[in-house]
């Protein structure tokens, strides 16, 4: 009797369900798809859309680990519009005037080519550019990234009359 109710006792533990988890209120003014979207155009600015899942291991390691960073977040505060983007749930997402599921909206990103959880993509409103970045990220990979996509966006500024 003393080992099941030990059992009982323990199973709990070891499964993870005695210890919640610390949630974390993020750093990053997240806005949905078609808010930041449109204010990305609107204002010039780089969009980030964060396309995760709510299953996918990696998409909170980078919520846990990455996006926390406060260089990271007031990089992304400042210089992005960011965007959290799950295409699993349902919704209606708009690209011009065309209505989307999130699967369609998915397929549209990323040309017919989805690359898995997390995928980043960033679109440069200047020329209506969007390059997509498969995968985890850590800090110092995330701000390399930064750092193209800015120097892109800047030759962009540049080149146009």
């Amino acid at each position: 009797m003393i080992k099941k109710s030990l059992v009982f006792l323990l199973l709990p533990l070891l499964l993870g369900a005695g210890v919640p988890e610390e949630s974390q209120t993020s750093k990053i003014k997240w806005l949905d798809f078609n808010t930041g979207f449109e204010k990305a155009q609107k204002e010039g600015k780089i969009a980030i859309i964060d396309c995760y899942t709510e299953w996918c291991g990696w998409c909170k390691v980078m919520d846990k680990k990455t996006f926390s960073n406060d260089t990271i977040a007031d990089r992304m505060n400042e210089k992005y519009i960011s965007i959290k983007f799950n295409p699993e749930l349902p919704g209606k997402y708009w690209a011009g005037s065309d209505s989307l599921t999130g699967q369609q909206l998915l397929m549209a990103l990323s040309n017919n080519k989805p690359s898995g959880y997390p995928t980043f993509f960033f679109f440069v409103p200047q020329d209506k550019k969007m390059f997509q970045v498969p995968g985890y990220k850590d800090v110092k990979g995330l701000n390399e990234i930064f750092d193209n996509v800015e120097r892109y966006q800047k030759e962009v500024i540049l080149k146009s009359p």
